[in-house]
């Protein structure tokens, strides 16, 4: 089964000029990590928010774990999926142990069950000491870490992360890349969004490279790099693509 399905996906908002997405299309099969990858503009963010059903298409369709990402099926997409925003979406004034008890609780989750759920992913992440420390005193890496916590808690098939690894130290992104290969492992799809094309090279089993709404190329990063004489890597596969202007 597909992890996710988009066909001819358009979206123009109010007041815009031209579309966000102009006819997007792409696929990828469950078990997958899968990065989105495009300049600043080309509609990735847009792309997410429509998938988690932040955001209406204009027209086009979405299924998710095959689950029509429409009206009928959105408590039930809300189940199979997990969403790491780009934006922190922790209350700061909350500590990182209050946080998680609130978005378990918004699943459904309670007692034993997630406290004992909550204390082993916060060790898992190093985050054990600060458990009872408020978000608003930690550092970049600490709140992306404890923000992915907050998506797994009820254990979605399917992960969607914004620039997970964006404004984070070293050692916070090599502990979430770890992370996201272990939970692909387990059978679990993972589709995130990146502007580093090193990582993107590392970690994903495809790629699919968008601009201006629309798809360019989809494909392993290894065969992609191939198929053209002139790259060494996937920044260069990018660089063909989508062309070397600076982006506003």
């Amino acid at each position: 089964m597909n992890s996710i399905v988009v066909k001819n996906l358009y979206k123009t908002y109010a007041g815009a000029l031209q579309p966000t997405l102009q006819g997007l299309s792409f696929s990828f099969p469950e078990g997958k990590i899968v990065g989105l990858l495009g300049p600043n503009g080309a509609g990735k963010t847009t792309t997410i928010s429509i998938l988690c059903g932040i955001v209406k298409a204009s027209s086009g369709e979405v299924t998710v774990c095959g689950l029509s990402q429409d009206a009928s099926h959105r408590e039930q997409v809300k189940r199979v999926m997990g969403i790491v925003p780009q934006q922190i979406a922790l209350f700061p004034q909350l500590t990182a142990y209050e946080n998680l008890v609130y978005f378990g609780n918004l699943y459904g989750l309670k007692g034993k069950s997630l406290r004992g759920k909550i204390l082993d992913y916060l060790e898992a992440f190093g985050l054990e000491k600060a458990a009872h420390k408020e978000v608003i005193k930690f550092s970049g890496g600490m709140k992306r870490r404890t923000n992915i916590i907050a998506a797994i808690l009820h254990d979605p098939e399917l992960l969607i992360l914004d620039e997970p690894t964006a404004g984070v130290d070293v050692q916070s992104r090599s502990m979430i890349l770890r992370f996201l290969r272990e939970y692909n492992a387990k059978g679990n799809s993972v589709l995130y969004t990146s502007h580093l094309l090193e990582e993107a090279q590392q970690i994903c089993d495809e790629v699919v490279i968008m601009d201006e709404g629309k798809v360019l190329v989809q494909g392993e990063p290894g065969i992609l790099i191939q198929t053209l004489n002139e790259c060494r890597n996937l920044e260069d596969v990018f660089l063909h693509y989508t062309g070397e202007a600076v982006r506003d």
